[in-house]
């Protein structure tokens, strides 16, 4: 079954490659969407693809890139996957 989330993830995560390795990740789960940064200096993505999938790209964003410190990590069901991507893009 195909399902979209969005997350919103928290920490030092711009200016660290983390959009770049989100979106490689991204597309290794074979997912559609795209990430982009945030204005208050988080990062932004919706994904979609099957639920194992969207949950390992969800762990992954837990750790992120190596120069990353990820904070936290909101997630919920975005509303719909029709207009997303494929494959997965950075805005």
């Amino acid at each position: 079954m195909r399902n979209a989330r969005r997350y919103i993830v928290t920490g030092r995560v711009q200016g660290v490659g983390f959009r770049a390795a989100t979106e490689r990740s991204a597309r290794e789960l074979d997912l559609a969407g795209w990430v982009q940064n945030r204005r208050d200096g988080g990062v932004e993505l919706v994904a979609a693809g099957d639920d194992a999938a969207l949950d390992r790209l969800g762990d992954w964003l837990a750790v992120g890139p190596s120069m990353a410190r990820v904070d936290h990590v909101e997630v919920a069901p975005a509303d719909s996957d029709d207009d997303l991507p494929q494959p997965f893009a950075v805005r």
